[in-house]
């Protein structure tokens, strides 16, 4: 398994001089100086996950998907009924349903990406970190299904009304609530992708990985957030209003779609039993609060954290 930390060679990318192309004299939009500098950024260090991660490798039988914290079952009286090997077939197929959630979610990204970006003006940075992010999210996207291919492990997806309401998001999501769903999907997964690539109980598939995608996501997170504050900046007590509640139903259905109800049924339980200790879990709670912490904060400075959308998070346990 190949855990290099070295630099790649550049990419080639469009944004070289496209500073000089911006008026004279106007200072730059926060979006664009943040732009610009995560371009410089994404030169100089992104990855290649088809050679950064050693696809050919056997997988240990006594690895872990994720780091055990995490399991929705950890701490529950299921858990310590649980033999190892059902808890190590429970965090791989949790894992590989989270990594189904994000390759599904990434696609709506991607299009919501492109639509805000549709007809801008291609000499800005803006609009070329966001075709940068664009190919960043294809690699993630093949690379999370090549890992669950790799585990031997079938595609999750959401629940069916899901799916479906999630063709309005990109069709008509925009502005601070397309910025928004984004944030939140990214955030959620990086905290727990940080313990994971730390844990040495994890199987280095999914380290590595996982130090990839953070990586390269904390860009897309800086991005998703200079957007927000520019688009809020224009925007009224109403259109906050709405959005704020907006991106809190979309977290919802994020964060509730993150792991399947099958991946019970595969580590050999009793999948009522399951989710309904997934369900009452504390120490799982407790988990989401405090990694969610930092995005409370930023919607909360950014006014997009209202009493109804608090509401939603609580119910999540986001907040």
């Amino acid at each position: 398994m190949s855990h290099s930390t070295h630099t790649p060679a550049p990419r080639p990318t469009a944004a070289a001089g496209s500073p000089a192309r911006q008026d004279q004299g106007r200072p730059p939009r926060e979006a664009e100086d943040v732009s610009r500098r995560l371009l410089e950024s994404s030169a100089m260090l992104s990855y290649d996950p088809a050679t950064e991660v050693d696809w050919d490798a056997p997988l240990p039988e006594d690895a872990y998907g994720l780091n055990p914290e995490w399991s929705t079952l950890y701490g529950t009286r299921l858990w310590q009924e649980m033999t190892e090997a059902q808890r190590v077939t429970l965090t791989r197929h949790e894992v590989a349903s989270i990594m189904s959630t994000g390759v599904w979610f990434e696609m709506i990204l991607q299009q919501l990406v492109l639509r805000d970006q549709y007809v801008r003006d291609y000499a800005t940075a803006e609009f070329q970190f966001a075709l940068t992010e664009i190919a960043d999210e294809c690699r993630h996207s093949i690379m999370f299904a090549r890992a669950c291919q790799k585990m031997g492990i079938p595609a999750y997806f959401p629940k069916r009304p899901v799916v479906e309401l999630a063709r309005i998001l990109k069709t008509v999501g925009n502005a601070e609530v397309a910025y928004g769903g984004i944030l939140v999907a990214e955030e959620v997964l990086d905290v727990m992708q940080r313990d994971a690539m730390r844990a040495p109980n994890v199987l280095d598939l999914v380290r590595t990985t996982s130090r990839i995608h953070v990586v390269e996501e904390s860009r897309h997170m800086r991005f998703a957030r200079a957007e927000i504050r520019e688009r809020v900046r224009r925007a009224g007590t109403l259109r906050k209003r709405s959005s704020a509640l907006a991106i809190a139903v979309v977290a919802y259905f994020i964060i509730t779609s993150l792991v399947n109800e099958g991946v019970y049924a595969a580590a050999g339980l009793d999948t009522r039993r399951a989710v309904a200790a997934a369900r009452n879990n504390r120490h799982h709670h407790a988990m989401m609060r405090t990694g969610s912490a930092p995005l409370m904060d930023f919607l909360g400075t950014s006014g997009l954290l209202t009493r109804p959308s608090s509401a939603i998070y609580q119910r999540v346990h986001m907040l």
